[in-house]
This record gives C-alpha cells, sequence and structure tokens, in this order.
C-alpha cells in the first residue's frame, strides 16, 4: 500500500510550518535510576479498554496508593459509513471507535500506554493527551509510523475528565480530529467526587458521550463524495473545514449511534456520570425531562461542581461531566442544544429508563380533547 508522504500532504492543505511538525525530544525520554527502582514496586493494573459509551472496569475508590495503569490503543484507519443515508468517509481512530475509549485512574496514579501504528495503515500518528504534563501532551514522544508502536507513561496530577487526540503537527492536526481521532481521559479525585459542601458524590453508571464534527464534501448536484484514499480527499475535506461548517455534528461515531438498540440505558433511582467531549467544537448538552445535579462543566474534578443546570457548556478541546439521578421512566433525549445540530445533523442521543412512574413530578391531569364551547 502507498503511504501519505510529505508532499501529499503539503499539496493537501498547505504548509506544516504554521505549528510545525512534532520530532521526539530525546531529552524527555530520559528517566533516572530512582524513578525506575520507583516503579518497580508500583502496582500495575490492566485496563481493558472498551467502545464508548461504555467505561472500562475500574473501582471508584482509591485503592491507597498510586499504580500504574497499563492501557493500549491501535490506530484504524478504515471507511466509515456516518448517516442513515450510507454517507461513506475515510476515518481515522483509535482503537476502531469514535470517540477513541475512555481511560480511567485515579489522581496521582501513572497511564503507560503502548500506541500501536499497523504497517497497514498509510500514515504517521501520534497522541496529545490534555491530562498530562509535558512533551507537547505526550506528542513529542510518540509519533509512530507504519508498522511501529511506543510506549509512554505519565502521571495523572490534575483530577478531571480531559480529551486525548492525534496531533502530529500543523494543518494535519485538525484532519486528524475531525476524521476521529480523539478520546478521554477521567481522573478521579483520591477522596472521591464532591459536592459544593464537601459531601461524597457516587453514581451507579457512568457512559462517555463523545461528540464529532465531520466535514464531507459535496459534488455540483449536493451529494456526498467518497474518495479511496485520506490522499484523494484532503484537498477537497482541507476546503470544507475551512468553512467552519461540519457537514455532520454526531454522538459517539454516526447519526443514531446511541438510539434505538444503542441507547444509553438507566433505572428509576440510578445516578448516572454523563463524559461529554467535544475536541474541536463548542457544545452546549441537554437532558431533555431531566438536569444536570451536579455539573463539572470545565472537567476539573477540583473544583466544586455548578448544581441544577438544565443546559451546559462544553468548550472544544474538552471534556466535562454531568451526574443526573433519574426520578422517572422512559425515553430522555440527550442532545446539543443547538437544536439545528442536534436534528439536522445528528447530535442526539437517548437514555432509556425503567420503572414505576410517579405522578407527584407529572402527570397529564386531562388527556387532549376538544376545546370547551
Amino acid at each position: 500500500m502507498q503511504k501519505l508522504n510529505r508532499r501529499q500532504v503539503l499539496k493537501a492543505g498547505g504548509t506544516l510550518g504554521a505549528v510545525g511538525a512534532v520530532s521526539p525530544l530525546v531529552m524527555a525520554a530520559k528517566s533516572d535510576a530512582a524513578t525506575k527502582d520507583d516503579m518497580k514496586s508500583m502496582k500495575r493494573v490492566r485496563q481493558t479498554l472498551v467502545a464508548p459509551p461504555f467505561a472500562p472496569a475500574y473501582d471508584q475508590n482509591y485503592s491507597g496508593s498510586p499504580k500504574i495503569v497499563e492501557v493500549e490503543l491501535t490506530v484504524h484507519e478504515e471507511k466509515r459509513v456516518i448517516d442513515d443515508d450510507g454517507t461513506e468517509i475515510n476515518a481515522l481512530s483509535y482503537n476502531g471507535s469514535i470517540p477513541g475509549p475512555l481511560m480511567i485512574c485515579h489522581e496521582g496514579d501513572y497511564i503507560e500506554l503502548t500506541l500501536k501504528n499497523p504497517a497497514s495503515n498509510e500514515m504517521d500518528h501520534n497522541i496529545d493527551f490534555h491530562a498530562s504534563t509535558g512533551a507537547l501532551g505526550g506528542g513529542g514522544l510518540t509519533l509512530v509510523e507504519p508498522g511501529q508502536q511506543v510506549v509512554l507513561r505519565w502521571k495523572a496530577t490534575k483530577p478531571g475528565t480531559y480529551i486525548y487526540h492525534c496531533a502530529p503537527g500543523g494543518v494535519m492536526i485538525p484532519y486528524y480530529v475531525v476524521s476521529g481521532m480523539s478520546g478521554a481521559v477521567m481522573v478521579l479525585p483520591r477522596n472521591g467526587l464532591r459536592d459544593r459542601a464537601g459531601k461524597r458524590l457516587s453514581y451507579d453508571r457512568v457512559y462517555y458521550v463523545g461528540e464529532q464534527d465531520f466535514y464531507v464534501p459535496r459534488d455540483e448536484e449536493g451529494n456526498y463524495k467518497t474518495y479511496e484514499t485520506h490522499a484523494a480527499a484532503m484537498e477537497d475535506t482541507f476546503a470544507v473545514m475551512a468553512t467552519l461548517t461540519p457537514s455532520h455534528v454526531v454522538l459517539n461515531g454516526k447519526v443514531g449511534a446511541l438510539t434505538g438498540d444503542g441507547a444509553m440505558k438507566a433505572k428509576v433511582g440510578e445516578s448516572v456520570l454523563i463524559i461529554h467531549s467535544q475536541a474541536n467544537r463548542d457544545s452546549r448538552p441537554h437532558l431533555i425531562g431531566g438536569h444536570g445535579d451536579y455539573v463539572w462543566e470545565a472537567g476539573s474534578f477540583a473544583d466544586p461542581p455548578e448544581e441544577g443546570l438544565e443546559t451546559w457548556f462544553i468548550r472544544g478541546g474538552s471534556a466535562g461531566a454531568a451526574l443526573y439521578t433519574f426520578l422517572q421512566p422512559g425515553v430522555y433525549a440527550y442532545l446539543s442544544h443547538n437544536l439545528i445540530e442536534a436534528v439536522q445533523l445528528g447530535a442526539l442521543a437517548h437514555f432509556v429508563v425503567d420503572g414505576k412512574w410517579d405522578n407527584d413530578l407529572m402527570t397529564q391531569v386531562s388527556k387532549p380533547g376538544p376545546i370547551p364551547a
């Protein structure tokens, strides 16, 4: 398979010099003997990552000592259908899901990532963890060509929710992100989530919703175009990206991915933590028929949550969290309250909640009927 070379990138999107291609930071990669000795005695936990909206197995409670959480991501370059009309894109992803899998650890833990770029791929890849410190979020130490892998370890010093994404340099950074290469990390505080008064908060389920904007070119008749390779698609895709107007805004990679059989499940009385990320654009999550009981809008668990929000704001390039206890059964729409994006572009999901209806919270006093004379 022909690999995507630098000349093709320059032709498609312009110069790489605006941001600069990432090069490995050799000095930052060195470690001293004392650090290695500390790591030898530290407990290691293998975290098996799963496709969103689900979370990997983990313990909400801190174990009492820091650990090394081992995770693995494999880069996928593949065609993907993103709506019910069969619109197809050349997607980029971590582990084959858009968004990439959620990783979970506690404050003070280490994430040790093995990043694999199979030889069958065309492009170089890396990863920038917004939760980490140094070397462009790890981007400077993880650039791998097709057929290579790299191992990166970083310390989770700041509790909260954060995105990660591919950032190989220059104009390719937004191209990789809007092609699907982002995910999230949740770093739980050692003393657990707390409300404004310091009371401990817990939850029964956690779901990860990754909002994704796509920029699919159209032909002269307005139909979405398809391309055999990324190299063939880039020039047209960059032109659509320059308009800042997405063709699709979806939750978890495809229109309707979190509705029907893919809807998120809960029961009346359960508290659900919703992590919502957007790696490129601002978003306004809203739960129709519910609320954000506790909302960490900017993602920082070190800060007290806002309480009782109807709609919250997720900044482009970040992840936030909202905790809600479901009080009524039924289907709840979870969407971006830019309603045009939700209804026309696809940013809509469902929660299906089982349980007993509470007439005190809502009741239909009379059924629809003729207006009395």
